[in-house]
């Protein structure tokens, strides 16, 4: 008589360990008592989704806020959808956004706990020694249906109008004798590997979620695919097994999968392995004709973090961002401490918003803006340089034109209690310093400059002509400014605010409109940063060359 040893043995006749084999192997963690294990799993099938970068910062702060560990497994048992480099750009992706695993997947496991492969290809025997075990243990079963079987399976159950899948009386090969089931693999018969779910679908189980809180769930009846017929798990079953001898103690992942969590919490179970505790994060949603839906890696550009880094956002800036939609109480800290690292915030998994979270650019240009401006001189000039060299021709040439010079600009109005905010990414640069080039002035000088339609063409002439001998640059910005106002005042322009204010009838205009003469003359435009500070960088003959030019077209 075949047994279901004999069957097992026929299907994995290498496999000579046991699940208390791989207990032994992949022991229990030694940690502190409430540190998390936690983990990120991505699929090599192409790039970076926002949604996953929400996901592994999430998680890598659960682990890091108590003590425990994060690690980097990759889930490439889905051959068909791979794409050949993705794997390595995730892991250099998550590198840029300072999202570093203490274990996982390339990274070198002589320096860290060894509780891998973490590449789920290359665990093929750990999970072919537990299907095995569950076969003698008849959890799981051989399956021969065809998939025109499981088509009719399909068709019958819709026109009954039933629950559509594998499990129950639908389970053809459920009860199949296990003499039978051993002929046919003998006979090459090509099959997969099934759960033998004990679940029915008319039941809810209570589960709890970490952000949720206590649920109930339809009861999981469904016998699904755990091996493949090339070999390989399905998600379902790998992740069970992994996250059970990774000794993962939190899942952080997004709530598409909340359905799927009485099935995982089943095979646990049924495994005898203690379920991990779940927090189903909320999905990141857009407003699109004033509904709100879910954010399209098809549909949005800001789907992908490379539109982040393409743009040159500084990549902390998006996890700030990020952080104030993961928890509700992050921007209230921001008010109050004014401190952006994020290592200094208390995250709360119950602080997580269920409605999903609306993703807003103006918000993120905001606090964009907040980042680059706390920057040192050196530090914006360097990393919008490497920046530059990738996206950005322009950019590059005029760094590198004069790098020294370029920090200097960078740093107008820069290292003080409330410094400017003129740029929100690294792309912005260019266009807001790029009248610093002289031949990209012609260009701004060829397209006509327009002045405060309020002050007389010949007053704005006799401005300019006047200007260069009040022009002194040689000391501090008051005695530049009070050769300015000298020249205003003796055009008639009021110097006094409080008095143009009180009688702007009076006057032909304020020392501001004077002072806007220059800027639009020298930048182009009447909002700048620090004009004393412009003129200082450009240098008295280039400034009275500019003024020239001006005076020419006028």
């Amino acid at each position: 008589m075949i047994t279901k040893e004999d069957l097992a043995n026929l299907i994995f006749p290498d496999i000579d360990k046991t699940i208390e084999d791989l207990e032994t192997i992949y022991p229990k963690r030694d940690l502190k008592e409430g540190a998390q294990v936690t983990r990120f799993a991505p699929s090599p099938t192409g790039f970076l989704h926002t949604g996953s970068l929400f996901t592994a910062m999430v998680a890598s702060k659960v682990a890091k806020d108590s003590g425990g560990i994060f690690f980097l497994r990759l889930e490439d048992t889905d051959t068909k959808r791979e794409i050949e480099g993705s794997a390595l750009k995730l892991v250099e992706q998550l590198r840029t956004f300072n999202i570093l695993p203490n274990e996982g997947y390339l990274i070198d496991e002589s320096k860290t706990n060894n509780y891998g492969p973490y590449k789920q290809s290359e665990r093929r025997d750990i999970y072919r020694t537990v299907i095995k075990q569950m076969i003698i243990n008849d959890l799981a079963y051989p399956c021969f249906a065809s998939e025109e079987d499981l088509n009719k399976l399909r068709e019958e159950q819709t026109a009954k109008k039933e629950i559509t899948g594998y499990y129950g009386k639908y389970a053809i090969y459920r009860n199949l004798p296990i003499g039978e089931a051993y002929n046919k693999i003998k006979n090459g018969e090509k099959y997969v590997i099934r759960f033998k779910s004990r679940g029915n679908h008319e039941n809810k189980i209570k589960v709890h979620d970490e952000i949720r809180g206590d649920l109930l769930l339809t009861e999981n009846d469904q016998d699904i695919v755990i091996l493949k017929s090339d070999g390989l798990p399905t998600y379902h079953f790998a992740h069970v097994v992994d996250d059970h001898f990774m000794r993962t103690t939190m899942i952080t992942r997004g709530e598409e999968w909340l359905p799927s969590l009485p099935l995982h919490i089943e095979m646990f179970k049924a495994l005898g392995f203690k379920p991990p505790k779940y927090a189903h994060l909320p999905v990141i949603m857009k407003l699109d004709e004033g509904k709100r839906r879910k954010l399209s890696k098809r549909k949005d550009p800001e789907a992908s973090v490379d539109y982040f880094l393409e743009k040159g956002y500084e990549p902390y800036s998006l996890l700030v961002y990020l952080m104030t939609i993961a928890n509700s109480n992050y921007e209230d800290f921001l008010v109050s401490q004014k401190d952006y690292d994020l290592d200094h915030f208390k995250f709360s998994l119950k602080k997580m918003s269920l409605d999903g979270a609306l993703f807003d650019n103006d918000k993120l240009n905001f606090y964009a803006k907040e980042i680059l401006s706390r920057m040192k001189k050196e530090e914006i000039a360097s990393k919008s340089h490497e920046w530059a060299k990738k996206y950005d021709e322009n950019l590059k040439n005029f760094i590198e034109k004069d790098y020294s010079r370029y920090e200097t600009i960078l740093n107008i109005e820069r290292e003080k209690k409330n410094p400017r905010k003129d740029y929100a990414k690294y792309s912005d640069i260019f266009d807001v310093i790029k009248f610093f080039d002289t031949s990209e002035y012609q260009k701004i000088l060829s397209n006509g400059l327009t002045f405060n339609p309020k002050l007389d063409k010949n007053l704005i002439k006799s401005f300019l002509v006047e200007y260069p001998s009040f022009l002194d640059l040689s000391s501090d910005e008051n005695t530049w400014y009070q050769k300015v106002k000298e020249l205003a005042s003796k055009l008639g322009f009021c110097v006094d605010m409080k008095a143009y204010k009180a009688n702007p009838d009076n006057f032909i205009g304020s020392i501001n409109d004077a002072c806007e003469i220059l800027r639009i003359a020298l930048v182009g435009r009447s909002v700048t940063p620090n004009l004393f500070a412009i003129l200082s960088i450009l240098g008295k003959e280039e400034v009275i060359k500019r003024i020239d030019l001006v005076i020419k077209q006028l």
